[in-house]
Protein backbone atom coordinates (compact mmCIF):
# COMPACT_ATOMS: atom_id res chain seq x y z
CA UNK A 1 0.00 0.00 0.00
CA UNK A 2 1.66 3.37 -0.65
CA UNK A 3 1.97 6.43 1.59
CA UNK A 4 -1.87 7.98 -0.27
CA UNK A 5 -3.79 4.88 0.28
CA UNK A 6 -2.95 4.56 4.16
CA UNK A 7 -5.01 5.67 6.65
CA UNK A 8 -2.63 5.31 9.05
CA UNK A 9 0.09 6.48 7.18
CA UNK A 10 -2.42 9.98 6.60
CA UNK A 11 -2.22 11.23 10.60
CA UNK A 12 2.39 10.16 10.55
CA UNK A 13 3.31 11.22 7.07
CA UNK A 14 4.64 14.77 7.90
CA UNK A 15 5.83 13.75 11.09
CA UNK A 16 7.94 10.66 10.08
CA UNK A 17 9.02 12.56 6.64
CA UNK A 18 10.49 15.74 8.73
CA UNK A 19 12.04 13.37 11.16
CA UNK A 20 12.70 9.65 9.83
CA UNK A 21 14.28 8.99 13.18
CA UNK A 22 11.01 8.77 14.32
CA UNK A 23 9.35 6.31 13.12
CA UNK A 24 12.47 3.99 14.47
CA UNK A 25 11.85 1.85 17.60
CA UNK A 26 14.21 -1.03 19.11
CA UNK A 27 11.29 -3.49 20.83
CA UNK A 28 12.21 -5.54 23.80
CA UNK A 29 11.18 -8.67 25.33
CA UNK A 30 12.79 -10.70 28.26
CA UNK A 31 11.96 -13.91 30.07
CA UNK A 32 13.55 -16.12 32.93
CA UNK A 33 13.48 -19.56 32.83
CA UNK A 34 12.03 -21.23 35.80
CA UNK A 35 13.32 -24.06 37.78
CA UNK A 36 11.08 -26.18 36.64
CA UNK A 37 11.77 -25.58 32.93
CA UNK A 38 8.66 -23.12 32.26
CA UNK A 39 9.76 -19.80 30.84
CA UNK A 40 8.32 -16.42 32.55
CA UNK A 41 7.44 -13.53 30.44
CA UNK A 42 8.44 -10.52 32.22
CA UNK A 43 6.86 -7.18 32.30
CA UNK A 44 3.92 -8.52 29.36
CA UNK A 45 1.78 -6.27 28.98
CA UNK A 46 -1.63 -8.42 29.68
CA UNK A 47 -3.81 -10.40 27.19
CA UNK A 48 -4.53 -7.49 25.07
CA UNK A 49 -3.24 -6.49 21.78
CA UNK A 50 -2.99 -2.94 20.19
CA UNK A 51 -1.25 -0.26 18.14
CA UNK A 52 1.98 0.51 19.76
CA UNK A 53 2.07 3.77 21.22
CA UNK A 54 4.24 5.14 19.08
CA UNK A 55 1.13 5.27 16.51
CA UNK A 56 -1.17 6.43 19.50
CA UNK A 57 -1.92 3.28 21.18
CA UNK A 58 -2.04 3.49 25.43
CA UNK A 59 0.96 2.03 25.85
CA UNK A 60 -0.21 0.17 28.58
CA UNK A 61 -1.23 -2.94 25.76
CA UNK A 62 1.06 -4.88 23.89
CA UNK A 63 1.33 -4.66 20.09
CA UNK A 64 2.41 -7.19 18.11
CA UNK A 65 5.71 -6.55 18.10
CA UNK A 66 6.17 -7.34 21.86
CA UNK A 67 3.71 -10.80 21.79
CA UNK A 68 6.73 -11.24 18.97
CA UNK A 69 9.44 -11.24 21.24
CA UNK A 70 7.72 -12.32 23.91
CA UNK A 71 7.11 -15.71 21.85
CA UNK A 72 10.82 -15.79 21.02
CA UNK A 73 12.34 -15.47 24.22
CA UNK A 74 9.79 -17.86 25.66
CA UNK A 75 10.45 -20.57 23.09
CA UNK A 76 13.91 -19.91 23.16
CA UNK A 77 14.08 -20.47 27.09
CA UNK A 78 12.12 -23.72 27.49
CA UNK A 79 14.55 -24.94 24.52
CA UNK A 80 17.47 -23.82 26.92
CA UNK A 81 16.61 -25.13 29.73
CA UNK A 82 14.83 -28.70 28.07
CA UNK A 83 19.03 -28.68 26.63
CA UNK A 84 20.75 -28.18 29.09
CA UNK A 85 18.89 -30.66 31.03
CA UNK A 86 19.94 -33.17 28.57
CA UNK A 87 23.46 -31.72 28.58
CA UNK A 88 23.48 -32.10 32.21
CA UNK A 89 24.48 -28.63 32.42
CA UNK A 90 23.40 -27.17 35.42
CA UNK A 91 21.57 -23.48 35.33
CA UNK A 92 21.31 -21.64 38.95
CA UNK A 93 19.78 -18.67 36.59
CA UNK A 94 18.77 -17.98 32.92
CA UNK A 95 18.07 -14.57 31.60
CA UNK A 96 16.46 -14.60 27.87
CA UNK A 97 16.05 -11.19 26.61
CA UNK A 98 15.27 -10.18 23.24
CA UNK A 99 15.69 -6.42 21.04
CA UNK A 100 13.93 -6.25 16.97
CA UNK A 101 14.32 -2.63 15.45
CA UNK A 102 11.08 -1.11 13.73
CA UNK A 103 10.65 1.10 11.18
CA UNK A 104 6.91 1.91 11.16
CA UNK A 105 7.44 3.89 7.84
CA UNK A 106 7.47 0.48 6.39
CA UNK A 107 4.29 -0.91 7.76
CA UNK A 108 2.10 2.53 7.24
CA UNK A 109 3.10 2.12 4.16
CA UNK A 110 5.11 5.63 3.72
CA UNK A 111 8.37 4.25 2.44
CA UNK A 112 8.74 1.50 -0.39
CA UNK A 113 12.17 1.22 1.02
CA UNK A 114 11.45 0.11 4.59
CA UNK A 115 10.58 -3.15 5.10
CA UNK A 116 7.62 -4.29 6.98
CA UNK A 117 8.08 -5.69 10.20
CA UNK A 118 10.60 -6.06 13.20
CA UNK A 119 14.25 -6.70 11.87
CA UNK A 120 17.67 -7.36 12.86
CA UNK A 121 16.14 -9.26 15.65
CA UNK A 122 18.89 -10.15 18.64
CA UNK A 123 18.68 -12.99 21.11
CA UNK A 124 21.01 -12.66 24.27
CA UNK A 125 21.51 -15.28 27.36
CA UNK A 126 22.22 -14.57 30.63
CA UNK A 127 23.43 -17.55 32.25
CA UNK A 128 24.32 -18.39 35.72
CA UNK A 129 25.70 -21.94 35.27
CA UNK A 130 29.61 -23.52 36.03
CA UNK A 131 29.10 -24.65 32.57
CA UNK A 132 33.06 -23.87 30.40
CA UNK A 133 32.95 -21.90 26.96
CA UNK A 134 32.65 -25.12 25.19
CA UNK A 135 29.79 -26.66 27.10
CA UNK A 136 27.87 -22.98 26.80
CA UNK A 137 28.93 -22.98 22.93
CA UNK A 138 27.10 -25.57 21.86
CA UNK A 139 24.11 -24.62 24.57
CA UNK A 140 23.94 -22.02 22.72
CA UNK A 141 24.53 -23.52 19.07
CA UNK A 142 21.81 -26.23 19.74
CA UNK A 143 19.27 -23.59 21.70
CA UNK A 144 19.39 -22.08 17.88
CA UNK A 145 18.78 -24.94 16.20
CA UNK A 146 15.90 -26.10 17.64
CA UNK A 147 14.05 -23.28 19.42
CA UNK A 148 10.83 -23.16 16.73
CA UNK A 149 9.98 -19.44 16.97
CA UNK A 150 13.74 -18.86 15.94
CA UNK A 151 14.16 -21.37 13.60
CA UNK A 152 10.12 -19.87 11.99
CA UNK A 153 11.89 -16.31 12.03
CA UNK A 154 15.20 -17.27 10.63
CA UNK A 155 14.42 -17.53 6.80
CA UNK A 156 13.30 -13.51 6.18
CA UNK A 157 14.76 -12.26 9.84
CA UNK A 158 18.54 -12.13 10.89
CA UNK A 159 18.43 -13.48 14.44
CA UNK A 160 21.82 -13.46 16.30
CA UNK A 161 22.87 -14.79 19.66
CA UNK A 162 25.11 -14.48 22.31
CA UNK A 163 26.13 -15.04 25.93
CA UNK A 164 26.89 -12.82 28.75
Amino acid sequence: MNETGSPAGAAFRDRFAKNPEAARITMRAQAHLEQDGTCKIDNRSGDEVSVHRALGGDGLTACSGDILLESLVACAGVTLGQIARAMDIPLRNAIIRAEGDLDFRGSLGLSEDVPVGVERVRLHFDLDTGANAKELAALIRLTQRYCVVSRTLAPETDVTYSTK
